[in-house]
């Protein structure tokens, strides 16, 4: 799944590296609107919805932790 997700964000944010952050979040490198974008794309893709309480930033720092909280709902 990580590598479908780093696929998917390569693809559609191809100016920033998901590979080598994993405070992505926390450093600014996504903003708000970016997380939303992520979030639709992947839900879209994986067929899952994210539950609100779930949408907190260590949940988007890296490619491993979304990852890990997409699978819990696949």
């Amino acid at each position: 799944m990580k590598e479908k997700i780093l696929e998917i964000l390569s693809e559609t944010y191809p100016e920033i590296d998901f590979e080598s952050s994993d405070e992505l979040v926390d450093d600014g490198t996504l903003d708000s609107l970016t997380v939303v974008g992520i979030i639709s794309a992947l839900s879209s893709e994986f067929d899952v919805e994210l539950p609100y309480e779930e949408i907190i930033p260590e949940n988007f720092n890296s490619v491993d932790a979304m990852a890990e909280v997409f699978e819990k709902y696949m």
